[in-house]
């Protein structure tokens, strides 16, 4: 299925045992996401059969502890797994990295809801991380309502995490930092799914609204988000020492980097054939062309180059201080304009080529302005670091 030419690439560092291995799980799977990858499209959702080609190889619970069913994967080596997929399909590779991201909450429930959520289910646990919804502490746990955005991968979930608001007779409760907010796991069947994903971009994603009307949720399925600054606790059953938000970027931006390393793919092909309407030469020949695509090139590796340092910096500590924080946030960023700039390069250097949607150039230009709207990418990042850099005071993430 694959008719791109072979290329020249820039040497990057050999990929460890572990990632040549899950970048074996990825081409297992390839076949699958390809044949059914215009379907995913169509129908707004992963198709069933891309889903448990994914879940057979692991990819559903691969930053998941061994303890609760998971892979436990290394940082890169996931890493390297959604960069790789985000080269197949933006839309599968960005809900591994949502799956990926929610599946680090299994280090901070307690153990009892991880193995309920995570061990004793096959599906997706995921959901809506925006707090949009209302939770009200009964003895036991919580009654929770509301309504939330962006489930992706809700047609194969088995378990909805609702972001929400701490309520005292359902008025949100204030704390010295601001409101409490807890993370609520809800099962599937409780939840009434609204047909809402019509969108630009990621379009296979099925990331609709749900909605879910005062459900009780015990204690065990519960975290609140003040905790996830920090490290998970201490116990055996922990995977990773890392916080959960700064984990969290690293299951983005490698969506990020892999479409982009797509279409620069997808544009050489298509430069080596086409020539402009009144030109003789192919647009390989044309020396904007090629200076505009080595800019494309040079910057997407160095986004990747300093999205991985980061990466490394954090397996090596183990946690995050304020500098390591800013480091994180400054890569994930570079790399969300570094992608959006190249794979809009390439869109513009095609040509009408790129204007029909039987052309990877076309969705990958959707794509990359879809999965660069998320908060991991954004680009307020870079003011909010440099406040920290230029007055040393505490960082404040938004989150």
């Amino acid at each position: 299925m694959n008719d791109r030419l072979e290329r020249f690439r820039l040497p990057e560092p050999a990929p460890t045992r572990e990632e040549s291995a899950w970048l074996e799980r990825v081409d297992s799977v390839a076949p699958v996401i390809e044949k059914h990858r215009d379907e995913a499209e169509h129908e707004r959702k992963m198709p069933r059969a891309v889903y448990e080609a994914l879940r057979d190889a692991g990819f559903t619970r691969m930053w998941v502890s061994r303890e609760f069913g998971g892979e436990q994967a290394s940082l890169t080596a996931g890493m390297v797994a959604i960069e790789a997929l985000g080269r197949l399909d933006a839309s599968v590779s960005w809900q591994i990295g949502v799956q990926g991201a929610i599946g680090r909450l299994s280090d901070y429930l307690p153990e009892q809801g991880s193995r309920q959520l995570f061990r004793d289910c096959e599906g997706f646990a995921v959901g809506g991380v925006k707090p949009s919804g209302l939770a009200e502490p009964v003895d036991g746990g919580y009654l929770l309502q509301g309504e939330w955005a962006m489930a992706s991968g809700s047609a194969h979930a088995d378990w909805l995490v609702c972001t929400s608001l701490v309520c005292k007779d359902w008025q949100p409760v204030q704390t010295p930092s601001g409101p409490d907010v807890v993370m609520l796991f809800v099962p599937a069947s409780d939840v009434r799914f609204l047909d809402t994903w019509y969108t630009v971009g990621l379009r296979g994603t099925g990331s609709n609204h749900f909605q879910v009307d005062r459900q009780f949720v015990p204690e065990e399925l519960a975290v609140r988000k003040g905790r996830m600054v920090q490290a998970p606790p201490e116990r055996p059953s922990r995977a990773y020492p890392i916080g959960y938000f700064d984990f969290g970027p690293f299951s983005t931006a490698p969506v990020a980097l892999g479409l982009a390393q797509d279409t620069m793919d997808v544009f050489y092909s298509t430069a080596q054939g086409k020539a402009p309407s009144s030109g003789t030469q192919t647009l390989a020949a044309s020396h904007v062309v090629q200076d505009r695509f080595a800019r494309a090139e040079i910057a997407i590796y160095s986004a990747r180059l300093l999205l991985f340092e980061a990466a490394r910096q954090m397996e090596l500590s183990g946690t995050a201080g304020d500098e390591l924080s800013s480091l994180v946030r400054l890569a994930s960023a570079t790399v969300g304009e570094s992608a959006t700039a190249a794979v809009e390069t390439a869109y513009t250097l095609a040509g009408t080529t790129s204007l029909y949607a039987t052309s990877r150039l076309e969705r990958a230009f959707r794509d990359v302005n879809s999965v660069t709207k998320h908060i991991a990418l954004s680009y307020s990042h870079f003011e909010t670091v440099g406040s920290y850099l230029l007055d040393r005071q505490r960082l404040v993430i938004r989150r």
